[in-house]
């Protein structure tokens, strides 16, 4: 499918359901089954929510189904190469371990104020780290690629990126038929816009009654904005860098990913740092589930913006990614406050 854009009139190809069951293909060997978990202690009344837990596969994110399917796309002579990318964490660790798993080399750019939990996880997959400033990361990025013949490996604004990230809309889709749900509408936390684009794209595709939600911390809302302007927002890196999730805290979404977003994503909320903290901490405690900032997002956006939400069918929330200091973590699971909306029981 293609779209056209603002930028000199030129068409921009969008992931075709096609590409998304290729993706799906590919991943078999690698993918752990998430299947969607209910989630009593927070359905109230009508309003089901079941929990899409990404944060269990094998680099404890989705990002491993971008990156492997991005990494199984090339060449024998690219992975001779080796391969770079510039990550916070979660796409780095993702394609340090399919990169090890093919035998390439792998190099990592990343912030240096990334967490020590996502660094420890992408050195474990034997990949090598450079560290710059979150502003410079791009530009280093860009130059050892250049110095060194590595090819590139974006966290999102790429077609199969987008494509693998997508297939947790057809596991989605398919579990959904399966099981006899009535699914309603699917949270999908937004950072540079990979997940929700494929996501969006796979579920448009097979189901486009069912409405799909972006969901960002409101200090890093560039692309909520960016979809109401109806062109690419850029908000500054000090800005975003002060919310909590750490996985969300890019400038703007990519070229692709707005494209894709234009199309298929219905709205885009944001949720306070509070609300996200106390997810966390809920999520720990009722669900017994490592998650981090990042990854619950969606669920803040369930628990505390109920009116900006459609209340037809169930909700799903996706839980993106659980690669969270242990420090933070314990800090939060024993002192946030729980949401008030919680049911008892």
């Amino acid at each position: 499918m293609t779209v056209n854009t603002d930028k000199d009139d030129q068409p921009m190809t969008l992931v075709t359901l096609n590409d998304l069951h290729t993706a799906r293909q590919r991943l078999e060997s690698v993918l752990s089954r998430t299947s969607l978990l209910r989630a009593p202690w927070a359905s109230c009344g009508h309003r089901s929510l079941f929990l899409k837990p990404e944060n269990l596969q094998i680099t404890g994110s989705f990002k491993i189904r971008g990156a492997y399917n991005r990494l199984s796309r090339m060449s024998a002579a690219q992975k001779a190469r080796g391969v770079i990318a510039r990550s916070s964490g979660n796409h780095g660790k993702a394609l340090a371990y399919a990169a090890r798993q093919d035998g390439v080399k792998a190099t990592i750019v990343m912030p240096s104020t990334a967490a020590k939990v996502k660094i420890d996880g992408v050195l474990e997959y034997g990949a090598d780290v450079r560290f710059a400033s979150p502003e410079e990361c791009p530009a280093l990025t860009e130059q050892l690629a250049a110095e060194h013949g590595y090819v590139t490996v974006p966290p999102f604004d790429d077609l199969d990126i987008i494509a693998g990230q997508g297939t947790v809309g057809l596991d989605i889709s398919d579990e959904a038929v399966a099981a006899g749900l009535d699914i309603g509408t699917v949270l999908v936390p937004v950072s540079g816009g990979g997940l929700i684009s494929g996501v969006a794209a796979a579920l448009k595709l097979t189901h486009p009654g069912i409405r799909v939600v972006g969901v960002e911390p409101e200090l890093a809302a560039d692309a909520g904005e960016s979809l109401r302007a109806g062109r690419r927002v850029t908000w500054p890196t000090e800005r975003v860098s002060r919310t909590i999730a750490d996985g969300l805290r890019m400038t703007t979404v990519g070229e692709h990913t707005f494209e894709h977003m234009r199309v298929f994503v219905d709205d885009i909320i944001t949720v306070t740092e509070e609300e996200i903290c106390s997810s966390v901490a809920l999520l720990a405690r009722r669900a017994g589930m490592i998650v981090e900032p990042s990854g619950a997002v969606t669920t803040a956006a369930y628990l505390y913006h109920e009116r900006d939400l459609p209340a037809a069918g169930g909700h799903v929330a996706l839980i993106s990614g659980g690669n969270v200091d242990p420090d933070l973590f314990e800090l939060l699971r024993k002192e946030a406050p729980l949401p008030f909306q919680t049911c008892r029981g």
